[in-house]
């Protein structure tokens, strides 16, 4: 072990292995405590080192490895329905993996930089960066926050109680606070001069504090009612079309999906039991809405009408100017509504300035789209009011908040059979259970492959539709009032702190460097 950790390609190696099995942290597996031991890893390597470009690239190092292990699926999305040759898709991945590593690269290089000797003020500043380069990852070029480090500590992790207060971010920076205690003690209690006795006890003294604290602190927020049902019952039916992808944009077969959405409406619909609001999932219209049949959607609306209730399908919109929008639209009992995709997939929905050249290399329908307003009201659906997100969306926390405390519950429409039978779909369900979380609201999921699903406010997964089957999921809901600490907030206290831990470091660091 000291030979490798000695190496410098060793280190790197380990770094990059690390980094790939904290991925089992995450859905499907969920093993919460493996990212964080995956990130003590990474501190012992860094705390080793003198030099930034080490420690940078050990970061990046780390990120490259969990990030081709996690979002490996975006290999399939480009090549098997993008039809990007291999060696372009692949190389398209590692690249977007590389940039998604440069974050865990300059976490690394700055913590290097403000490093103490105090284990606990070592493990906060590594903490705090980690909140802040998690929380920067979300929001430059419009963000991609998958694989955050908070989305792993759904429960039964015990810091899945900070979720309500903190977010994802901030669960993210006290997990990497818990790793960074955890590698420094064993770096600094003489693990690697072979003081086993001192590393079990620096172990045993860290994991000790560290679940302590967490299971004490956690269940006591859990049980705190940060938000309580309210009125009755809505009935709520989730359609799973499984259209598979190679077919929803075929010619050939859009007559035979036309008729197969018309028929699931007009069956439950006629129910002795029909749902009050039934849910197609994005796209499940693949065309502008324009182009459907002339009598179709008063087929569809005539059919909610006369059971007293209200359908919800995903299409594409077009407005007056000739944007195009993916939108979902409700008919029925209530007055018509519209929501428009306000967080749209870069590469996938629009073209990022400069990047024309990469539609001229893939395949992919649909992809100049236009963002909708931010300023939407939730469907008023069923004396209930409902905020819609569709697909990507749901992975924005602090976009999903916007909608409280006016709506009572949240609806996801998705469609991941872009990814075919991949880590994408639990990995997107796990991500609505931390969204439930953080809000205090049901979070119900229409998916064409899935995961259809309805998540409770205490992220807990009531039902569900097991994977690429065609299926309905009805379920009874109700609406929830109050407001979650992390509702009221954002993120943008934990940024502020964050910054304020950073600076005192740094003011610390001046000291210490003048003294020496």
């Amino acid at each position: 072990m000291n030979s490798i950790l000695h190496s410098g390609a060793g280190r790197v190696l380990l770094a990059l292995l690390a980094g790939a099995l904290s991925v089992i942290g995450f859905a499907p597996f969920e093993l919460w405590p493996l990212p964080l031991l995956s990130l003590a890893v990474l501190l012992v390597l860094v705390d080793g080192v003198r030099s930034r470009r080490q420690a940078g690239l050990l970061g990046f190092a780390w990120g490259w490895g969990a990030f081709l292990a996690g979002v490996s699926w975006l290999y399939v999305a480009l090549n098997r329905f993008g039809g990007m040759a291999p060696p372009l898709a692949g190389l398209a991945v590692a690249l977007c993996c590389a940039y998604l590593a440069l974050y865990p690269a300059l976490v690394s290089v700055l913590w290097l930089r403000l490093r103490t000797q105090p284990v606990l003020l070592a493990a906060a500043g590594f903490g705090a960066l980690w909140l802040l380069g998690e929380w920067l990852r979300g929001v430059v070029f419009t963000g991609f926050p998958w694989l955050a480090l908070g989305y792993s500590q759904t429960p039964p992790s015990p810091l899945a109680g900070y979720l309500p207060l903190l977010g994802v971010y901030g669960v993210g920076g006290l997990a990497a606070f818990a790793a960074a205690l955890l590698g420094l003690m064993l770096r600094r209690r003489g693990y690697w001069g072979g003081c086993w006795r001192g590393c079990w006890r620096g172990s045993l003294l860290a994991l000790g504090l560290v679940a302590g604290l967490g299971f004490a602190l956690s269940a006591g927020l859990r049980v705190l009612p940060w938000t309580a049902p309210v009125g009755e019952p809505l009935r709520i039916a989730l359609v799973q079309t499984n259209v598979p992808q190679h077919l929803k944009w075929e010619v050939e077969h859009f007559s035979r999906l036309l008729e197969d959405n018309l028929r699931v409406v007009e069956q439950r619909f006629a129910a002795p039991q029909p749902p009050a609001v039934l849910v197609l999932p994005e796209t499940a219209f693949p065309t502008l809405i324009e182009y459907l049949p002339a009598d179709y959607l008063q087929r569809l609306q005539a059919a909610a009408q006369a059971a007293g209730g209200d359908l919800i399908i995903g299409a594409f919109q077009r407005d007056e100017a000739g944007h195009i929008y993916n939108a979902a639209l409700s008919l029925g009992q209530a007055s018509s509504q519209h929501y428009a995709k306000q967080h749209l997939v870069p590469f996938g929905e629009y073209s990022p300035p400069l990047f024309g050249w990469f539609y001229r290399l893939a395949n992919i329908p649909m992809s100049d789209q236009t963002p909708g307003p931010v300023d939407q009201q939730p469907f008023a659906l069923g004396g209930q009011q409902i905020a819609l997100n569709i697909c990507y969306e749901d992975v924005f926390g602090a976009e999903l908040i916007r909608s409280l405390p006016q709506a009572g519950m949240m609806l996801n429409l998705s469609n991941l059979a872009w990814y075919g039978e991949s880590w994408a779909q639990p990995q997107h369900l796990q991500i609505a259970r931390v969204r439930a979380l953080e809000s205090g609201r049901p979070m119900l999921r229409a998916t064409n492959t899935g995961m259809t699903a309805l998540v409770m406010p205490d992220g807990a997964v009531r039902a569900q539709l097991d994977e690429f089957v065609a299926g309905v999921l009805e379920v009874e809901v109700r609406a929830y009032q109050g407001m979650t600490p992390y509702a009221r907030a954002g993120d943008w206290p934990l940024v502020v702190g964050a910054l304020l831990v950073l600076g005192l470091l740094w003011r610390r660091a001046r000291m210490q460097s003048r003294i020496q």
